[in-house]
């Protein structure tokens, strides 16, 4: 009885957790509907009119002790009747799919990261930091169960993080299944990501597919662990800025080695989780001069050992500094190993070689040796290089782009792509892919303090507005290529229009140019709202709906529609757009969904709405309302949820020919039809609802533009969801056809893919194994197209058991 108690409640816990945050996709959702109808039986609402009426009504199981009763539930169903036995261990098989446990035997055969960025070919010494890994590894009697930590300790530009890649790389025979890596931008707590940001893109690096990757933290971390048991991996985790950071990263094996770079003597991680701690300190003066000359180049022209050796002292034996310094002789063969000596040592008493008193970038004096050799590599920049120089750093962008670039320097993309390769050369930025590259946080700093000083707030201020314009551009273009029916604010979506000969695949291209550009459009938000730009800021937000919808990273959207909220709500108090408030809003509260905060999503819905209702905008308030009861039907409060729909129905009534929203209405009423239809269903309201579903289904089919194909495929589906759910399996087949020949017209590969395996649920139930085998074999390899891993090895396991 434990083995199978335990089952259904793990079943339970991964339904029900996914309910509200969409984990699992249309299969997630129908196993959620599905526990909902079997909780009913036994409780007396099963036959009546509204399963949401009286004291029998389940809710979904939130809490431990609600999982707990729903588990001992289904094994009393089990135990009353063979064909209920039969539906809960089908329904408690199917919904292993979804839970942790089964990712990592797909993940392990399909996915070896390897997030390692290249080594640099002028790496010099640190044998000693190889050797000292090596013997932690190879140590006996460490924490059985733990992972081996290794803390590399240091100030910036000491060479953490070349070290922490050389040793990785070359250690990884040891570690078959792969290396994750990221950069934790810890310099300080502004610019560190959270661990919900680094776990999203572990995860999927790991094999899990997005729809199936947690909106919360917690559960991140649990699957998280569950992919990285049993595996051998290295996971790098550079520039921590606390332990806090890194504690959720820590991966489950044993036989995993975490490397981790900061400039903070860990604690926790000592003390709770057995790392261990080295110090890197400055190379030796033999090493120092082996890297300068490597970085100069065989090129460059000897000069006497006591020269090279007066710029190493000047240089402190810091990597960062002997880079920058060796770069700075190998691109400019005018400069001289005598003249850089010269320039560091007059620098170092605080003067430039014609005696007069200079200040570091920061005016604190001219001391540390990386900033020493960053003023004299600057000193050497013409005057339009150095103000590139400047404009690249005004704000701490998580890469920087050819377009971030060229407009921040207000120069054109082709001269900023020179540009970018003539500092990178120079060791002012490093490429960290093509044409993306980035600042040491240090060799920033000295941009950004120079920039503060020689071109003032200003114009720092109006280089982040004209980055903030150009991504606000981009994305919202990629947004209207993914989404072009959805209804947007803002004057960013004037003039756009989709080609007429539209490439099938273009939304998914505009996505992926979405998801590249995530982590600096959050940038460009956050820098926007310090700079007070608020009408780009809500405007960002609106440009970002797709990218989180379709992918989550739910850390994210949380933080930048907070700033959404308040930049909106000051903006329509100073001649802005009022109804941008509600809307953001309505965003922020998806958001919260997501990451499964039901009562956040809530409050911020109860916002939207009064928002909207306090300028009179109809559509929005409609929307509010509409999400409010999309909460509702995820929380299996099915009456609640079509009254919501019902309201925004009426509030879309009030829209009036030519005002605000009135094109969008024939659509919105349509979806509002569809989603009654769905609550209807699971109130067991039949009639209704099929009634309802084929209204909807003429809505779509009487839009513009020869309707709506992909929605009337949705409806379809909810027809087939209906039949299945009154017991006619032949009439839910015949939608399924209808769902079937829709999706492959509108070319949604996923959903064609859904709706082929919904018929072979129906095949089965009506005792035709051969059509069922053919829809599987369908599925299947529209899943594979798609790169959906688990809904491949999923029909993949339904077919090999009808097979034998």
């Amino acid at each position: 009885m434990e083995p199978l108690m335990g089952m259904a409640l793990s079943a339970v816990g991964t339904v029900a957790s996914g309910a509200l945050s969409g984990a699992g996709g249309e299969a997630g959702r129908r196993l959620s509907e599905r526990l909902y109808d079997l909780l009913s039986r036994g409780r007396g609402g099963d036959n009546s009119g509204s399963a949401d009426s009286g004291s029998t009504r389940p809710t979904l199981p939130v809490t431990g002790p609600e999982r707990t009763a729903a588990a001992r539930h289904l094994l009393e169903l089990a135990r009353s009747s063979p064909e209920f036995a039969r539906e809960v261990t089908e329904w408690v098989r199917e919904a292993s799919w979804l839970s942790p446990r089964t990712v990592p035997a797909v993940a392990h055969g399909a996915s070896r990261p390897r997030m390692l960025p290249p080594t640099t070919a002028v790496f010099t010494d640190r044998a000693d930091v190889l050797a000292w890994l090596t013997a932690l590894l190879d140590e006996e009697g460490r924490p059985p169960g733990a992972p081996a930590v290794a803390v590399l300790t240091g100030p910036g530009g000491i060479g953490k993080t070349a070290a922490a890649v050389h040793c990785a790389t070359e250690l990884r025979e040891r570690f078959p299944d792969g290396v994750l890596f990221a950069d934790l931008k810890g310099a300080s707590a502004a610019t560190a990501l959270q661990p919900s940001d680094v776990l999203a893109r572990f995860l999927e690096r790991l094999g899990v597919p997005p729809a199936m990757v947690p909106g919360d933290e917690a559960r991140q971390r649990d699957l998280y662990r569950d992919c990285t048991a049993d595996r051998r991996i290295v996971v790098v985790l550079d520039n921590a800025h606390d332990d806090a950071q890194v504690v959720p990263l820590l991966p489950a094996s044993p036989q995993c080695l975490v490397l981790v770079t900061s400039r903070h003597r860990p604690g926790r991680l000592v003390g709770e989780h057995g790392a261990r701690p080295y110090p890197l300190g400055p190379l030796s003066a033999e090493d120092a001069v082996t890297l300068i000359r490597r970085v100069a180049g065989r090129d460059r022209p000897t000069a006497p050992d006591a020269v090279v050796r007066a710029v190493v002292d000047g240089t402190g034996g810091i990597p960062l500094a002997l880079c920058t310094t060796g770069a700075g002789l190998a691109v400019r063969h005018q400069l001289t190993w005598e003249r850089v000596a010269q320039q560091l040592s007059a620098r170092n008493r605080g003067h430039d070689q014609g005696g007069t008193a200079v200040r570091a970038a920061d005016g604190q004096g001219a001391a540390d040796p990386v900033r020493l050799v960053q003023d004299a590599a600057y000193a050497e920049l013409a005057p339009d290089r150095a103000a590139f120089y400047r404009a690249v750093a005004v704000w701490p962008w998580p890469t920087v782009t050819v377009l971030c670039a060229a407009h921040a320097a207000g120069v054109s993309e082709d001269a900023a792509r020179g540009l970018l390769e003539e500092l990178a050369r120079a060791h002012l930025l490093e490429e960290a892919e093509e044409e993306r590259y980035r600042f040491h946080d240090l060799t920033r700093a000295h941009a950004h303090a120079l920039a503060e000083t020689e071109d003032g707030h200003g114009r720092m201020a109006a280089a982040v507005r004209r980055v903030a314009v150009a991504h606000l551009r981009l994305a919202a273009g990629a947004d209207f290529r993914v989404m072009p029916l959805r209804w947007r604010l803002g004057p960013a979506y004037r003039g756009l229009a989709l080609p007429e000969h539209r490439d099938r695949a273009d939304g998914k291209h505009a996505l992926a140019e979405l998801r590249a550009e995530r982590e600096n459009l959050a940038a460009v938000v956050r820098a926007a709202a310090h700079h007070g730009f608020d009408d780009l800021v809500w405007q960002l937000c609106e440009a970002m709906w797709s990218l989180h919808l379709l992918l989550g990273f739910h850390a994210q959207w949380i933080d930048t529609h907070l700033l959404g909220v308040e930049a909106a709500r000051r903006g329509a108090q100073e001649f802005g757009d009022p109804r941008a408030v509600g809307r953001m809003w309505t965003q922020l509260a998806f958001g919260y969904m997501g990451a499964g905060r039901a009562s956040a999503a809530a409050d911020a819905l109860a916002q939207a709405r009064a928002a909207d209702r306090g300028c009179g905008h109809h559509r929005g308030e409609a929307t509010a309302v509409e999400a409010l009861g999309l909460l509702r039907l995820k929380q299996w409060e099915f009456a609640a949820a079509q009254r919501c729909f019902e309201e925004a129905q009426e509030v879309l009534r009030r829209i009036g020919p030519g005002e605000d929203g009135w094109a969008d209405v024939p659509r919105a009423t349509a979806l509002l039809a569809h989603h009654i239809g769905r609550a209807q269903t699971k109130q067991r309201q039949f009639p209704a609802a099929v009634a309802r579903l084929n209204d909807a289904l003429a809505q779509f089919r009487r839009l513009p533009g020869g309707g709506d194909t992909y929605n009337a495929g949705r409806v379809y589906m909810s027809l087939g969801d209906a039949h299945l759910d009154a017991g006619d399996a032949e009439q839910a087949r015949v939608c399924l056809d209808e769902a079937v020949m829709a999706m492959t017209e509108a070319g949604a590969g996923l959903q064609l893919a859904d709706a082929v395996e919904a018929r072979a649920r129906c095949h089965r139930l009506s005792g035709r194994p051969a059509e069922e085998a053919q829809d599987l074999r369908t599925a299947a390899a529209r899943y594979e197209a798609n790169e959906d891993r688990i809904g491949l090895t999923r029909v993949r396991t339904r077919l090999a058991e009808l097979e034998r």
